[in-house]
Parts: C-alpha cells; structure tokens; sequence
C-alpha cells in the first residue's frame, strides 16, 4: 500500500467517528436534530477528510486513465479500485473522494469529501483546455459552471437517478446529448495530450 494510501485510508477511518455521530443525530429519533451540532460534526468530518490539490495536472490523456464501458475514472487519493468498482455497478453507488470522471477530454468531474459541497453531492466540475503541452483550467467550480456549448454541467447531471451519484449515462435519468457513441469515441481518440 502506497504512502498516500494509506494517509488517505487513515484519514477515512479518523473521519468515522464523526460520520456516524451525524448519522446517529440525523436519524436516531424521531426529534429533530440539534443543527449547530450537526453542522459542526459535518465540518469536523469534512476537515478531517484527506485533501484534494486539484490543479491542470490532475488532468491528463484519457486514455491513460481506466476506462469503463464509454467514459474513463481515476483516483486522485489512490484509491482507484473503490472508483472502477462504482463505476461498473450496475446499481450505482457512491464514488469515494478523488475520484475523476471524464466522457470527454475537456470537460470533468472531481468527487471532494462528504460535505464538501452537498448540493453537488460533493462533485466539482472542471472546463479544460488541452493542447499537445497538457491541461488548463478555464472554469472550475460546483453549481455555476457552463461548459463550451453553454450547458451548466450541474443542470444536466442532477437529473442522474440518486442510485448514480450524478453520473449521467443513458438509461441514468439525464438528458440525451446530441452526439452518438462513435462521435463521443472520435473526440476521445483525438485528445491531443495522448502520445501518439
């Protein structure tokens, strides 16, 4: 096990605590929960989570990635086995923090620790410039940003069924997008960060 593995995998654990007071507090009875308490344990738990450096280097070639039935995932927090595994649900699921889920090379999705940002379920997206020198940011955030073809990234995945976590597929509950499967495939293998 990786050094980063391990922090992160100590990191969850040291988190647990926390987690399960706000479980235990949110639905142990049926009176309503102090919020200030809660709202304190949700902030422990998420500053106690492992952190997330997210920068244009966290985004390279798609094919580098692992690939899962038409997108690609990755685990910023190395914890790549608990994202594919997600991701090859049928049945969905949550995705651990780290992970990066990408249908295209210039746009993304970053899963951030529990509570980090609950009206996105704690996905940030991510408008990327590439080139053959690598990634840049152009706009980055959680409810706000539009990708290229003027489209608010939350507005389309938020229609994903609860089981996806805002992962948009077809039979997933999201709006179809005017591109077939091999166009899709065509931008993928263009991605001109890949060496050829």
């Amino acid at each position: 096990m990786t050094t980063a593995r391990m922090a992160a995998t100590s990191a969850r654990r040291a988190a647990l605590p926390v987690l399960a007071l706000v479980f235990l507090q949110a639905c142990g009875n049926s009176e309503v929960a102090d919020e200030p308490a809660l709202e304190a344990a949700q902030a422990l738990a998420v500053a106690q989570a492992p952190e997330l450096s997210i920068d244009a280097n966290s985004f390279g070639c798609l094919t580098d990635m692992t690939a899962v039935r038409h997108f690609f995932v990755d685990n910023l927090l190395d914890d790549l086995e608990a994202t594919v595994a997600v991701a090859e649900s049928t049945d969905g699921g949550v995705y651990p923090p780290g992970t990066i889920v990408q249908l295209v090379p210039t746009e993304a999705m970053v899963k951030h620790p529990p509570g980090f940002s609950p009206a996105t379920h704690d996905w940030e997206f991510f408008e990327l410039a590439v080139s053959a020198e690598g990634s840049s940011i152009n706009t980055r955030g959680f409810g706000d940003v539009v990708n290229r073809f003027g489209g608010n990234c939350l507005d389309c995945h938020i229609k994903a069924e609860p089981a996806y976590d805002l992962i948009c597929e077809l039979d997933h509950g999201c709006d179809p997008i005017p591109v077939t499967r091999e166009q899709i495939a065509a931008v993928q293998a263009a991605d001109p960060r890949c060496a050829e």
